[in-house]
């Protein structure tokens, strides 16, 4: 099978950035730093994602590129003769399944806010018309499984058309048609009588307020915003050539995911301080609380149909990037074509979508967790606290070590090209510490996550000492 490639150097940035920047960008990213403190998260963020995401990113995109293939056959390309490494490789391929499992119902939730903001079906509610608005969406299985398959549908009819005439050309328009929103969103904000206040405290550090829950907070987004760790990198560095150094490349993708996480947090948070909002208002805060800023805002219609076709556009961006690397690895392992494997592909997808679309009406009452949790809580669990730092660790080890692939390939790969290079004074940092702190978020995830009501294992040890 002939290997597709990607029509420029900016199709190649835009689709890395689109997998990166995503819900947890422009949903996750605000409320989190509403919760830890506003400018002081968002200092340490920007440390971490430096210090842990860039080295990771460019390890993915060295092993793509390298071999040449997706994730579920670059180690049989690069690994050595009786070496298991490329088991990882299917793990990667059922952690972009899982992913897509979940992601879909929110991009098809995403969906249907966009279109009923459109329409004017959210004018004129009361405060709890509103607040009820998203409960009453979840509680009806036609409305969560008919959106999330018209998000599966739109994906694989992209990826039908190719990698240059459909993914590439449609992310790269999706792409900045978002940015171009975010900006004209952003703007808006400005002009809002909470703005002043909201910008201080976003934007303005309060070292005071940096603890170790802060730190923890950061190190976590940081890591878990660029969904490294399942070879959603790996695909699009297998679909370029060696003509630029892979740094330079990887931090113009940092840079751009940054600044959409950024503006993010300034399209929410002047709207917060003036219509007295809570910052930290959590989960809660896209889908509840914004809503009911947009129904009193003047012209709230159309300002919230443009911020959730922004927010639409920012998850489609994920899930055309996570569906194209799935799509790879199955034609690599089956040898189909484009057009059989989005077809098989996508009836999987949305069949296997199902569950998490039924988990808060028909299968409500599955609770794997908490007394609120839901199938979405489980799958989101399994590839967010363990997957992607399992994964990523795996393709740290295999960059490093002389039983993998040896850091003197991976260097040689990396600084490939004209642009940035990498020096060989950050092998110690990459053999010792980024594997340490990857192993510090696993265990810091596992310790602290509430399995049931009220229990982590961090409060059990914390009891028994």
């Amino acid at each position: 099978m002939e290997r597709e490639r990607l029509g420029s150097r900016l199709g190649f940035i835009l689709l890395s950035a689109g997998c990166a920047i995503g819900v947890g960008n422009v949903w996750k990213f605000p409320w989190m730093a509403g919760q830890y403190g506003g400018g002081a998260f968002v200092l340490v963020y920007l440390i971490f994602l430096v210090i842990i995401g860039l080295p990771v990113m460019l390890m993915e995109f060295s092993l793509g590129r390298a071999s040449q293939s997706s994730v579920a056959g670059l180690y049989q390309k690069l690994e050595k003769p009786g070496q298991k490494w490329h088991y990882h490789g299917y793990m990667a391929l059922a952690a972009n399944v899982l992913l897509v499992m979940f992601y879909t119902s929110v991009a098809g939730w995403i969906l249907y806010y966009f279109v009923s903001f459109l329409a004017g079906n959210m004018t004129g509610l009361t405060d709890e018309q509103s607040g009820a608005l998203f409960g009453n969406m979840l509680s009806s299985p036609l409305i969560t499984v008919g959106f999330m398959a018209i998000v599966v549908v739109m994906g694989f009819l992209t990826l039908s058309f190719g990698l240059q005439k459909g993914v590439e050309r449609i992310t790269k328009y999706m792409m900045i048609v978002l940015l171009l929103l975010m900006i004209v969103l952003a703007v808006h904000g400005f002009t809002l009588s909470g703005a002043g206040e909201a910008l201080s405290f976003y934007l303005k550090p309060d070292i005071s307020k940096i603890n170790g829950n802060v730190i923890v907070a950061a190190m976590n987004q940081s890591f878990f915003t660029l969904s490294l760790g399942i070879g959603s990198m790996a695909i699009f560095g297998s679909y370029i050539g060696k003509e630029r150094s892979l740094t330079g490349e990887s931090v113009n993708i940092l840079l751009l995911d940054t600044f959409v996480a950024v503006v993010a947090g300034l399209v929410i948070f002047p709207a917060c301080f003036t219509f007295d909002i809570e910052p930290s208002s959590g989960p809660s805060l896209l889908f509840v609380a914004l809503a009911k800023v947009f129904n009193e805002m003047p012209g709230g219609r159309w300002w919230g149909a443009v911020f959730f076709l922004f927010m639409f556009f920012a998850a489609m961006s994920t899930v055309i990037a996570v569906f194209e690397n799935i799509l790879a690895c199955v034609r690599e392992i089956k040898g189909w074509g484009r057009l059989k494997g989005c077809l098989i592909c996508g009836i999987v997808i949305f069949i296997l979508s199902v569950p998490c679309a039924l988990g808060f009406n028909v299968w409500s009452s599955f609770k794997p967790f908490t007394s609120n949790s839901s199938i979405l809580d489980l799958e989101d669990f399994i590839v967010t606290n363990c997957m992607l730092p399992l994964g990523s660790l795996c393709f740290v080890l295999f960059c490093i070590s002389k039983k993998g692939w040896g850091f003197d390939n991976f260097m040689a790969e990396v600084n490939t090209g004209k642009g940035i290079k990498i020096s060989k004074w950050m092998k110690p940092y990459m053999t010792y510490v980024l594997p340490i702190m990857i192993i510090i978020i696993f265990i810091i995830g596992i310790m602290t996550f509430e399995f049931s009501d009220g229990f982590t294992i961090w409060g059990w040890l914390k009891e028994l000492l």
